[in-house]
């Protein structure tokens, strides 16, 4: 064999394994379960879906969360699928259904798919690899993105809200009725000493807003003229931000653009502005 298709020998079983190993997930996500078509309706209602989001469900099976959030909620989506012929039959059922303009299926690594487009993300995965994807949600999801999981809770994340009900069907599926639906919404990045600018009633001088954060778990405190106050009744939804100054009634509220806050602090029927920037 002459060099140069020695070379190209080489250079394609590179290729080949290159791709075999691109299709190999880096964790099993384990066996496909559908969802009942009670349980994906709940999902959806619970996530408040609707025409302008875009919906990424992770595991998508046969397809029907996202056909569903397409067909009934007017939602655009992807679905993310290991199983090739799984991503065909979706596909196909999109097309038959009308709606292959709003909704894609692809065989791919969850753990590898980019899912910063989604505003609203879905998964019924099993429990270690629902945790395994705590950090790739954190990092890649922007601020205010919903996230639902189908029984199995996110470790460490505090949840929007949760709701538990039991559906007959599920039991041929998986053994039980109890279907747990969790509720979360991705955390603006708000750890730092932000620069404030608060109410003159308050202090006439710069304030520091010192807050701490884990996930969606806030704490902090402010300094006013030299003295530090604790912050009571912290939350944090999203890029909402809510708080009060320990011992006293105000409560703050306020938007979270990047490195920027913009608020009100509301004080019986009076509101007046605030602001705060994040220091370098």
């Amino acid at each position: 064999m002459k060099p140069t298709r020695v070379a190209a020998a080489f250079f394609a079983a590179v290729a080949i394994r290159a791709l075999a190993a691109d299709v190999v997930p880096l964790k099993n996500a384990g066996p496909y379960v559908p969802s009942p078509d009670a349980a994906v309706a709940a999902m959806l209602q619970y996530a408040h879906v609707g025409p302008n989001d875009f919906l990424i469900d992770l595991g998508s099976g046969d397809g029907r969360i996202v056909r569903t959030a397409a067909k009934v909620f007017g939602a655009r989506g992807m679905g993310v699928e290991i199983k090739e012929s799984l991503v065909r039959q979706a596909n196909e059922e999109a097309k038959k259904e009308g709606i292959a303009d709003k909704v894609r299926f692809v065989k791919q690594d969850l753990f590898k798919t980019d899912i910063s487009q989604a505003t609203v993300l879905t998964m019924y995965l099993l429990p270690d690899t629902v945790n395994m994807l705590r950090e790739k949600l954190a990092t890649e999801l922007k601020p205010g993105t919903r996230i639902v999981s189908h029984d199995y809770p996110l470790t460490g994340w505090l949840p929007d809200d949760m709701k538990q009900f039991d559906l007959p069907e599920k039991e041929a599926i998986s053994g039980v009725q109890t279907t747990i639906v969790w509720l979360y919404v991705v955390p603006a990045k708000v750890e730092g000493d932000w620069s404030a600018r608060l109410p003159a009633s308050l202090s006439r001088a710069p304030a520091t807003l010192r807050l701490r954060q884990q996930l969606t778990r806030v704490s902090g405190s402010v300094v006013l003229d030299g003295k530090e106050i604790p912050l009571e009744d912290v939350r944090l939804r999203g890029e909402e931000l809510a708080f009060r100054i320990a011992g006293r009634k105000p409560l703050f509220t306020g938007q979270v653009k990047g490195r920027s806050i913009e608020g009100t602090m509301e004080s019986g029927a009076n509101k007046t502005a605030w602001t705060a920037s994040l220091g370098s």
